[in-house]
């Protein structure tokens, strides 16, 4: 395999365009895997006007070096072989944009406004680090694996600068193309991205805020017309839900979790307690729960204390009557009596009993 610089370890081939080759290179010096880019020269170029492109480019390249945001790719060096600069920057895995909407289709709104919410930081921050991009498109967009979102292609240099408005028009043109639904809140700020009166200019600041609120669900356009807050009428603008009290009026508010049917087998309403100790029910129309607590447990303890009563009853009961007067043979426990019972009485065989001496 190929290797740049004495260093860079060529591996296969990432992406290909008009101003060169990205290929996956390794680091030979820390086994890292970069990205690699060389500078190619647009067919029909005098060939002295070859060199005079690369040193642009390479410009352009280490001006993109200063430029620190998770948006932009970030450029690691640069390096020279057989005469052109190769742009070592950071390897993003994932796909472009233009190859997921190829493979998927366009974005759902709120996604494709996250990108350009994405983007836009990212061509801001390198704005500001004085390197415009030439002009974002699908391919230059990279979707990491990890969900970042990052702008590529900062091969130009400052003097083809078209202007902050031009930078917003070609984001407005992407998302045109990678949004599937303009009907909404994501089709008005599309619109004034790309409107070139000065009735419909926007700022960068705000439309990275707008992007940033379609995409985070802070707005939307209802059936009825006007546009409410994610979560119905009973939502704040900033996405803060107002007092539960609140009425819900229109058809694009969702109902509230309390509002909503119970449609299945699920646990009992959860008792809300009072200030006067009763608990009542928080369901439309749930009967009271049953009280706990200390009524409950008064029948066990009289029960307790009746049954204790009547066993002591019952154990003097049988004493009196054991230890009475004319306890017999019959009597319980068996004990018989040797006194008599009076004069004339007789034993059990019929003999007059004689007193004892």
């Amino acid at each position: 395999m190929t290797v740049i610089a004495g260093r860079y370890r060529l591996l296969d081939v990432l992406a290909e365009g008009a101003t060169g080759t990205v290929w996956r290179a390794l680091d030979e010096t820390d086994g890292h895997e970069v990205a690699l880019k060389d500078s190619r020269v647009p067919p029909g170029l005098p060939a002295d006007e070859a060199p005079l492109l690369h040193a642009r480019r390479e410009r352009a390249a280490r001006a993109a070096a200063r430029v620190s945001h998770p948006s932009v790719a970030r450029v690691l060096g640069v390096v020279t072989e057989d005469g052109r600069p190769w742009v070592v920057t950071e390897l993003v895995r994932g796909l472009t944009l233009a190859e997921t909407l190829e493979a998927g289709g366009p974005l759902p709104a709120r996604e494709a406004a996250r990108v350009g919410a994405e983007v836009l930081a990212g061509l801001r921050a390198a704005r500001e680090a004085g390197v415009p991009h030439p002009g974002v498109r699908a391919e230059h967009v990279l979707l990491g694996n990890d969900g970042r979102v990052v702008v590529t292609g900062f091969g130009g240099a400052p003097e083809d600068d078209a202007g902050p408005a031009a930078e917003l028009r070609s984001l407005g043109a992407l998302l045109e193309t990678a949004a599937d639904d303009r009907s909404g809140p994501l089709g008005a700020v599309i619109d004034a991205l790309l409107g070139e009166g000065p009735e419909d200019a926007v700022t960068a600041d705000r439309a990275e805020r707008e992007l940033r609120r379609v995409a985070g669900g802070g707005a939307r356009t209802p059936a009825g017309g006007a546009r409410t807050p994610a979560g119905g009428a009973g939502a704040d603008g900033d996405g803060s839900r107002k007092d539960a009290g609140s009425s819900r009026k229109g058809t694009g508010g969702s109902r509230r979790d309390d509002d909503a049917p119970r449609t299945g087998p699920g646990p009992a309403p959860r008792p809300s307690a009072h200030g006067d100790g009763e608990n009542t029910a928080s369901a439309h129309g749930a009967p009271p729960a049953r009280k706990r607590g200390a009524p409950r447990r008064v029948p066990v303890l009289v029960a307790g204390i009746v049954g204790a009563l009547l066993i002591v009853g019952a154990l003097v009961y049988h004493v009196v009557r054991d230890d009475g007067p004319g306890a017999g043979p019959g009597a319980p426990g068996g004990v018989t009596s040797t006194v008599p019972a009076g004069p004339g009485a007789t034993g059990a065989d019929g003999v007059p009993a004689t007193p004892r001496s």
